[in-house]
Protein backbone atom coordinates (compact mmCIF):
# COMPACT_ATOMS: atom_id res chain seq x y z
CA UNK A 1 0.00 0.00 0.00
CA UNK A 2 2.78 2.40 0.93
CA UNK A 3 4.49 1.82 -2.43
CA UNK A 4 1.31 2.84 -4.30
CA UNK A 5 1.05 6.03 -2.26
CA UNK A 6 4.67 6.78 -3.07
CA UNK A 7 3.70 7.21 -6.72
CA UNK A 8 0.09 8.26 -6.31
CA UNK A 9 0.51 11.26 -4.04
CA UNK A 10 3.06 13.07 -6.25
CA UNK A 11 0.90 12.39 -9.30
CA UNK A 12 -2.24 13.76 -7.64
CA UNK A 13 -0.35 16.73 -6.28
CA UNK A 14 1.17 17.48 -9.67
CA UNK A 15 -2.22 17.25 -11.35
CA UNK A 16 -3.79 19.55 -8.76
CA UNK A 17 -1.06 22.17 -9.15
CA UNK A 18 -1.23 22.00 -12.95
CA UNK A 19 -5.01 22.33 -12.92
CA UNK A 20 -4.84 25.29 -10.53
CA UNK A 21 -2.23 27.00 -12.69
CA UNK A 22 -4.30 26.73 -15.85
CA UNK A 23 -7.48 27.63 -13.93
CA UNK A 24 -5.85 30.95 -13.11
CA UNK A 25 -4.27 31.31 -16.56
CA UNK A 26 -6.82 29.95 -19.07
CA UNK A 27 -5.45 32.08 -21.92
CA UNK A 28 -2.46 29.71 -22.20
CA UNK A 29 -4.60 26.79 -23.41
CA UNK A 30 -7.84 28.39 -24.62
CA UNK A 31 -8.74 31.34 -26.78
CA UNK A 32 -10.79 34.00 -25.01
CA UNK A 33 -14.35 34.40 -26.29
CA UNK A 34 -15.23 37.72 -27.86
CA UNK A 35 -18.88 38.76 -27.68
CA UNK A 36 -20.37 41.83 -29.34
CA UNK A 37 -21.64 43.17 -26.02
CA UNK A 38 -20.98 43.11 -22.28
CA UNK A 39 -23.95 43.24 -19.91
CA UNK A 40 -23.98 44.36 -16.29
CA UNK A 41 -27.65 45.40 -16.25
CA UNK A 42 -30.09 42.72 -17.51
CA UNK A 43 -33.86 43.19 -17.42
CA UNK A 44 -35.87 40.02 -16.74
CA UNK A 45 -39.12 39.83 -18.72
CA UNK A 46 -38.09 43.08 -20.37
CA UNK A 47 -38.09 44.90 -17.04
CA UNK A 48 -41.60 43.87 -15.94
CA UNK A 49 -43.04 47.15 -14.82
CA UNK A 50 -46.12 45.72 -16.50
CA UNK A 51 -47.01 42.72 -18.64
CA UNK A 52 -46.88 44.98 -21.70
CA UNK A 53 -43.44 44.25 -23.12
CA UNK A 54 -43.33 47.51 -25.08
CA UNK A 55 -43.72 49.73 -22.02
CA UNK A 56 -41.55 47.43 -19.86
CA UNK A 57 -38.68 47.47 -22.34
CA UNK A 58 -39.00 51.21 -22.81
CA UNK A 59 -38.77 51.77 -19.07
CA UNK A 60 -35.78 49.43 -18.80
CA UNK A 61 -34.04 51.15 -21.72
CA UNK A 62 -34.55 54.56 -20.13
CA UNK A 63 -32.63 53.50 -17.00
CA UNK A 64 -29.78 52.02 -19.01
CA UNK A 65 -30.39 48.28 -19.30
CA UNK A 66 -27.92 46.48 -21.55
CA UNK A 67 -29.91 43.29 -22.17
CA UNK A 68 -33.60 42.40 -22.34
CA UNK A 69 -34.57 38.87 -21.27
CA UNK A 70 -37.72 37.69 -23.09
CA UNK A 71 -39.85 34.54 -23.42
CA UNK A 72 -41.26 33.86 -26.87
CA UNK A 73 -44.18 31.81 -28.16
CA UNK A 74 -45.64 31.11 -31.58
CA UNK A 75 -49.16 32.08 -32.64
CA UNK A 76 -51.23 29.86 -34.92
CA UNK A 77 -50.61 32.24 -37.80
CA UNK A 78 -46.83 32.04 -37.37
CA UNK A 79 -46.00 35.22 -35.41
CA UNK A 80 -43.46 35.17 -32.59
CA UNK A 81 -45.14 36.77 -29.58
CA UNK A 82 -43.21 38.01 -26.56
CA UNK A 83 -45.02 36.71 -23.48
CA UNK A 84 -43.93 35.22 -20.16
CA UNK A 85 -46.90 32.82 -20.04
CA UNK A 86 -47.31 29.81 -22.30
CA UNK A 87 -50.87 30.87 -23.14
CA UNK A 88 -52.98 34.02 -22.96
CA UNK A 89 -55.60 32.99 -20.43
CA UNK A 90 -54.15 34.80 -17.40
CA UNK A 91 -53.38 37.94 -19.35
CA UNK A 92 -56.56 38.26 -21.41
CA UNK A 93 -59.20 36.03 -19.81
CA UNK A 94 -59.50 34.28 -23.16
CA UNK A 95 -57.19 32.80 -25.75
CA UNK A 96 -57.04 36.06 -27.72
CA UNK A 97 -55.55 39.54 -26.97
CA UNK A 98 -55.70 42.34 -25.84
CA UNK A 99 -54.64 42.30 -22.18
CA UNK A 100 -57.28 42.65 -19.47
CA UNK A 101 -57.85 46.22 -18.31
CA UNK A 102 -56.57 45.27 -14.83
CA UNK A 103 -53.85 42.61 -14.72
CA UNK A 104 -51.99 41.05 -11.81
CA UNK A 105 -48.23 41.10 -12.35
CA UNK A 106 -46.45 38.60 -10.10
CA UNK A 107 -42.70 38.70 -9.52
CA UNK A 108 -42.45 35.92 -6.94
CA UNK A 109 -44.67 34.26 -4.35
CA UNK A 110 -46.49 36.89 -2.32
CA UNK A 111 -45.16 39.87 -4.29
CA UNK A 112 -47.39 41.32 -6.98
CA UNK A 113 -49.16 44.45 -8.12
CA UNK A 114 -51.91 45.29 -10.60
CA UNK A 115 -51.12 46.91 -13.93
CA UNK A 116 -53.81 49.25 -15.26
CA UNK A 117 -51.88 51.13 -17.96
CA UNK A 118 -53.29 52.10 -21.34
CA UNK A 119 -50.83 49.95 -23.30
CA UNK A 120 -52.65 46.62 -23.50
CA UNK A 121 -51.22 45.23 -26.73
CA UNK A 122 -49.03 42.17 -27.06
CA UNK A 123 -45.62 42.77 -28.60
CA UNK A 124 -44.02 40.73 -31.33
CA UNK A 125 -40.34 39.86 -31.20
CA UNK A 126 -39.79 41.93 -34.31
CA UNK A 127 -41.36 44.93 -32.51
CA UNK A 128 -38.65 44.63 -29.87
CA UNK A 129 -35.94 44.30 -32.51
CA UNK A 130 -37.18 47.41 -34.31
CA UNK A 131 -37.66 49.60 -31.24
CA UNK A 132 -34.48 48.58 -29.39
CA UNK A 133 -31.90 47.90 -32.11
CA UNK A 134 -28.88 48.59 -29.90
CA UNK A 135 -29.88 46.51 -26.85
CA UNK A 136 -28.92 42.84 -26.62
CA UNK A 137 -31.78 40.35 -26.27
CA UNK A 138 -31.78 37.07 -24.35
CA UNK A 139 -34.44 34.87 -25.99
CA UNK A 140 -35.61 32.08 -23.71
CA UNK A 141 -37.28 29.14 -25.44
CA UNK A 142 -39.40 26.98 -23.13
CA UNK A 143 -40.95 24.55 -25.60
CA UNK A 144 -39.26 22.27 -28.10
CA UNK A 145 -41.15 23.72 -31.04
CA UNK A 146 -39.05 23.59 -34.20
CA UNK A 147 -41.31 26.05 -36.02
CA UNK A 148 -40.96 28.58 -33.18
CA UNK A 149 -37.18 28.17 -33.10
CA UNK A 150 -36.89 28.52 -36.87
CA UNK A 151 -39.06 31.64 -36.87
CA UNK A 152 -36.97 33.23 -34.11
CA UNK A 153 -33.83 32.45 -36.09
CA UNK A 154 -35.34 33.97 -39.24
CA UNK A 155 -36.18 37.20 -37.39
CA UNK A 156 -32.73 37.38 -35.84
CA UNK A 157 -31.17 37.09 -39.31
CA UNK A 158 -33.67 39.51 -40.86
CA UNK A 159 -32.80 42.21 -38.34
CA UNK A 160 -29.06 41.41 -38.43
CA UNK A 161 -28.98 40.56 -34.73
CA UNK A 162 -27.08 37.26 -34.64
CA UNK A 163 -24.25 38.85 -32.63
CA UNK A 164 -26.59 40.53 -30.11
CA UNK A 165 -29.27 37.86 -29.63
CA UNK A 166 -28.70 34.99 -27.22
CA UNK A 167 -30.30 31.54 -27.17
CA UNK A 168 -31.46 30.61 -23.66
CA UNK A 169 -33.21 27.53 -22.29
CA UNK A 170 -33.00 25.40 -19.15
CA UNK A 171 -33.56 22.30 -21.30
CA UNK A 172 -30.60 20.75 -23.11
CA UNK A 173 -32.76 19.14 -25.82
CA UNK A 174 -34.34 22.48 -26.68
CA UNK A 175 -30.93 24.17 -26.70
CA UNK A 176 -29.56 21.56 -29.10
CA UNK A 177 -32.45 22.33 -31.45
CA UNK A 178 -31.77 26.07 -31.15
CA UNK A 179 -28.08 25.57 -31.85
CA UNK A 180 -28.82 23.29 -34.81
CA UNK A 181 -31.16 25.90 -36.28
CA UNK A 182 -28.78 28.84 -35.80
CA UNK A 183 -25.26 28.16 -34.56
CA UNK A 184 -24.11 31.76 -35.13
CA UNK A 185 -25.93 33.08 -32.07
CA UNK A 186 -24.20 32.98 -28.65
CA UNK A 187 -25.96 30.79 -26.11
CA UNK A 188 -26.31 30.13 -22.39
CA UNK A 189 -25.66 27.11 -20.21
CA UNK A 190 -28.64 24.83 -19.66
CA UNK A 191 -29.22 23.26 -16.24
CA UNK A 192 -27.58 19.99 -17.33
CA UNK A 193 -24.59 21.81 -18.78
CA UNK A 194 -24.33 23.92 -15.62
CA UNK A 195 -24.09 20.77 -13.51
CA UNK A 196 -21.43 19.43 -15.86
CA UNK A 197 -19.56 22.72 -15.44
CA UNK A 198 -19.51 22.20 -11.67
CA UNK A 199 -18.27 18.63 -12.12
CA UNK A 200 -15.45 19.81 -14.37
CA UNK A 201 -14.50 22.48 -11.85
CA UNK A 202 -14.35 20.14 -8.86
CA UNK A 203 -12.44 17.43 -10.74
CA UNK A 204 -9.89 19.96 -11.97
CA UNK A 205 -10.72 19.33 -15.63
CA UNK A 206 -12.36 22.70 -16.34
CA UNK A 207 -9.18 24.47 -17.57
CA UNK A 208 -8.63 21.77 -20.20
CA UNK A 209 -12.18 21.54 -21.63
CA UNK A 210 -13.49 23.94 -24.34
CA UNK A 211 -16.89 25.52 -23.62
CA UNK A 212 -19.25 26.61 -26.36
CA UNK A 213 -21.46 28.73 -24.10
CA UNK A 214 -20.91 32.48 -23.76
CA UNK A 215 -23.17 33.07 -20.73
CA UNK A 216 -23.81 31.40 -17.38
CA UNK A 217 -26.90 32.30 -15.38
CA UNK A 218 -26.79 31.19 -11.77
CA UNK A 219 -29.35 31.54 -8.99
CA UNK A 220 -28.59 32.48 -5.43
CA UNK A 221 -29.53 30.09 -2.59
CA UNK A 222 -32.46 32.25 -1.46
CA UNK A 223 -34.26 31.50 -4.72
CA UNK A 224 -33.75 27.75 -4.74
CA UNK A 225 -34.94 26.75 -1.31
CA UNK A 226 -35.77 28.34 2.01
CA UNK A 227 -33.98 25.60 3.94
CA UNK A 228 -30.92 26.92 5.77
CA UNK A 229 -29.08 23.70 5.02
CA UNK A 230 -29.88 23.91 1.30
CA UNK A 231 -28.79 27.55 1.15
CA UNK A 232 -25.51 26.72 2.83
CA UNK A 233 -24.95 23.64 0.66
CA UNK A 234 -25.71 25.58 -2.52
CA UNK A 235 -23.48 28.48 -1.50
CA UNK A 236 -20.52 26.23 -0.77
CA UNK A 237 -20.92 24.22 -3.97
CA UNK A 238 -21.89 26.77 -6.60
CA UNK A 239 -20.90 30.31 -5.64
CA UNK A 240 -17.22 29.76 -6.31
CA UNK A 241 -15.25 32.93 -6.97
CA UNK A 242 -12.42 30.94 -8.50
CA UNK A 243 -14.74 29.32 -11.04
CA UNK A 244 -16.48 32.59 -11.91
CA UNK A 245 -13.15 34.38 -12.36
CA UNK A 246 -11.96 31.57 -14.62
CA UNK A 247 -15.10 31.91 -16.73
CA UNK A 248 -14.69 35.69 -16.93
CA UNK A 249 -11.07 35.25 -18.00
CA UNK A 250 -12.33 32.95 -20.77
CA UNK A 251 -14.75 35.64 -21.94
CA UNK A 252 -17.85 33.93 -20.51
CA UNK A 253 -20.24 36.35 -18.83
CA UNK A 254 -21.75 35.27 -15.48
CA UNK A 255 -25.26 36.49 -14.72
CA UNK A 256 -26.65 36.52 -11.17
CA UNK A 257 -30.20 37.17 -9.99
CA UNK A 258 -31.53 40.27 -8.29
CA UNK A 259 -32.49 38.50 -5.03
CA UNK A 260 -29.31 39.90 -3.52
CA UNK A 261 -27.48 42.22 -5.91
CA UNK A 262 -24.53 42.76 -3.58
CA UNK A 263 -24.04 39.01 -3.07
CA UNK A 264 -24.22 38.35 -6.81
CA UNK A 265 -21.50 40.86 -7.62
CA UNK A 266 -19.41 39.77 -4.62
CA UNK A 267 -19.53 36.18 -5.90
CA UNK A 268 -18.01 37.35 -9.18
CA UNK A 269 -21.05 37.92 -11.40
CA UNK A 270 -20.41 40.18 -14.37
CA UNK A 271 -24.08 41.16 -14.39
CA UNK A 272 -27.42 40.80 -12.62
CA UNK A 273 -30.85 40.00 -14.04
CA UNK A 274 -33.67 41.98 -12.44
CA UNK A 275 -37.41 42.62 -12.48
CA UNK A 276 -36.65 46.08 -11.09
CA UNK A 277 -34.37 47.93 -13.56
CA UNK A 278 -34.33 51.20 -11.61
CA UNK A 279 -33.26 49.44 -8.39
CA UNK A 280 -30.34 47.78 -10.16
CA UNK A 281 -29.38 50.99 -11.97
CA UNK A 282 -29.28 52.88 -8.67
CA UNK A 283 -27.11 50.17 -7.10
CA UNK A 284 -24.66 50.17 -10.03
CA UNK A 285 -24.47 53.96 -10.00
CA UNK A 286 -23.81 54.10 -6.24
CA UNK A 287 -21.23 51.32 -6.45
CA UNK A 288 -19.43 53.08 -9.31
CA UNK A 289 -19.37 56.31 -7.37
CA UNK A 290 -18.05 54.57 -4.25
CA UNK A 291 -15.18 53.00 -6.18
Amino acid sequence: MASYLYYLLPAVGGYALTSLYFLKNPHILLKKKQTAFYCTHISHRGGTVSESITSSCLGAAEVGTEMLELDCHLTKDGHVVVSHDENLLRQTGQDLPPYNETLEVTFKTGVCFYHTGSDRNFALLEDVFRKFPHIAVNIEVKENNSMLIERISDLVKEYNREATSVWASVDTTIMKNCRKTNSSMPYMFTVKRGLKLLLLYYTGLLPFVPLGESFLQFYLPQIINRSVYTKYFHTILTLRKGMFKHLRDRGIQVCGHEEDIKTAFAAGATGVMTDYPTLLSNYIRRHTQDT
